[in-house]
């Protein structure tokens, strides 16, 4: 039946609907990936309730293209005026602007969509070649697992937050309280909805995204005249051909940026930005001459943009296995599924259920880094017009988007609201350090932390013992992601207890 469903598949992909919204997915995301502030999330977001009238797997395979697109669009602002397009190819700047300054950028250009292209073959067919084995884990993991791995994301913020762990924390339970809105699930208790029926249902988690990502970053824009870019920015056709030799010149760090990126993007909350600069460190920590990096080398951007994009296919484990995000564009991907009545989980690798579309999904991203390839480097010349656009085109067009995407989504007046408050919330959280992942985190995983704990008691009579007791409940896992938990959570503290018990 796997097979069969792998056939499946391909039949799928291959008719001329879903490969037209896999391609127009790419060409949006290589435009949003390339607009500085904009990124994956903000274009899957404002996509995402436009997509409510379509089919569900042309819908998703829109979505995936996005998100695709976006993590190589990126690139084309780090290297032409030195601002990453999207977080994740900050580290691109470290070496794509010099080399740009120097007037290497369509080089810099070509290797960054050749290292993408590649990376991404080499992860996804990983991932497709593994699936069998993923199959089987996912399908032999029940509802008190599930519940731990909820809890093991939330965790997960105490190790990923950069800077204050406090506001790290707050911003996460701040997250989770806005699940406690609405009527709880699966037992029905009304609470904290203001005795309103708009609010009966919760706060729309599409909104909260469109609000976070969208608007806040159109506040942040507001305060910025003229084009995106500044100064004049030009490049030529010279260089392509050394860019695409280059990369190909150094497999080594192609694919250990892109294995590093896969295994850091299936880490809930940690995402490409984390794999981005740890790629990028571990080839300044191989390198022969580290001293060059910095001032124009090459395999910098190649490790950069490597391991963003096997961040996608790394990212999409705990996302479409347990509906956990490991990045932001995956907790839009994960709202797409729910609104499209596709429940992550054990029914994406269930030969009887979804698995179908995972593996449209899985082969989607593989055919997605050859048109990310071939646009690419067929533009090289042309992608720094994208980053001259005025902003007074930008933010009309993304605020109305938003407002009209989420009215459509429910036909509900407080999701407008929901989109403008959390768009002023984004915003002032960004300015004040809080984390907008752990922020998300919460959000995400609120609703699926307690309909699985719920479930978890009722088969265990109300008893906790069955996350921590496998000689009674025959859970070995449970008891595994329980001490994991616990780890996460205590580890940092014993071990600076452990230091300073060692130095005095």
């Amino acid at each position: 039946m796997t097979l069969e469903s792998f056939v499946g598949a391909i039949d799928t992909l291959l008719t001329f609907e879903i490969m037209l919204w896999l391609v127009i997915g790419v060409l949006i995301g290589i435009i949003v990936g390339g607009l500085p502030g904009l990124g994956p999330p903000l274009g899957m977001a404002i996509i995402l309730p436009l997509t409510l009238p379509m089919e569900s797997t042309s819908a998703i395979i829109l979505l995936i293209g996005v998100y695709s697109g976006s993590m190589y669009g990126g690139s084309i602002a780090a290297v032409l005026i030195n601002t990453p397009g999207v977080s994740s190819s900050a580290a691109t700047m470290f070496d794509g602007y010099p080399m740009s300054k120097q007037g290497r950028a369509a080089t810099a250009l070509a290797i960054s969509a050749t290292a993408s292209a590649i990376a991404g073959v080499f992860t996804i067919t990983a991932l497709i070649l593994f699936s069998p084995a993923l199959v089987e884990m996912v399908l032999a993991v029940g509802t008190p697992e599930r519940f731990l791995v909820a809890i093991l994301g939330l965790a997960m913020i105490t190790v990923v937050t950069r800077g204050s762990a406090a506001k790290g924390l707050l911003a996460g339970v701040a997250g989770l309280l806005v699940t406690t809105v609405g009527a709880a699930q699966p037992i029905s208790v009304d609470r904290r909805y203001a005795e309103t029926l708009y609010l009966y249902d919760g706060i729309d988690f599409v909104a909260v995204l469109i609000g976070l990502f969208a608007i806040a970053e159109m506040m942040k824009l507001a305060g910025q005249k003229g084009g995106i870019a500044e100064g004049n920015v030009t490049i030529n056709r010279e260089g392509i051909t050394n860019g695409i030799v280059s990369t190909f010149k150094h497999p080594i760090t192609v694919f250990k940026s892109a294995n590093i990126g896969m295994i850091i993007g299936a880490i809930p909350g940690a995402g490409a930005t984390v794999s981005n600069f740890v790629a990028y460190s571990e080839a300044v920590r191989s390198s022969k001459d580290p001293e060059s990096f910095g001032s124009g080398n090459e395999v910098g951007v190649i490790a950069s943009e490597s391991s963003n994009n096997g961040t996608v296919a790394g990212s999409l484990v705990p996302a479409i296995s347990f509906g956990i995000p490991g990045s932001s564009s995956t907790a839009v991907l994960i709202g797409g599924l729910l609104m499209h009545r596709l429940q992550p989980g054990p029914s994406m690798f269930d030969p009887s259920g979804e698995l179908q579309l995972t593996y449209t999904l899985l082969l989607a991203l593989l055919v997605g880094n050859a048109v990310i390839l071939i646009v690419g480097l067929s533009m090289v010349t042309r992608l720094g017009y994208l980053t001259k656009i005025d902003t007074n085109y930008i933010i009309p067009m993304v605020v109305v988007l938003s407002f009209l995407g989420t009215f459509a989504l429910r036909g509900n007046p407080i999701d407008v609201l929901t989109v403008i408050v959390f768009g002023i919330i984004g915003f002032y959280m960004v300015r004040y350090n809080y984390s907008v992942i752990a922020f998300v985190l919460g959000v995400v995983l609120g609703d699926i932390a307690e309909g699985n704990l719920y479930t978890a008691l009722q088969l265990s009579d109300g008893s906790f013992m069955i996350f921590i007791n496998p000689f009674e409940y025959g859970r070995w896992l449970s008891l595994l992601l329980s001490v994991m938990v616990v780890l996460l959570i205590f580890g940092p503290y014993v071990k600076q207890w452990w230091v300073k018990r060692q130095t005095a």
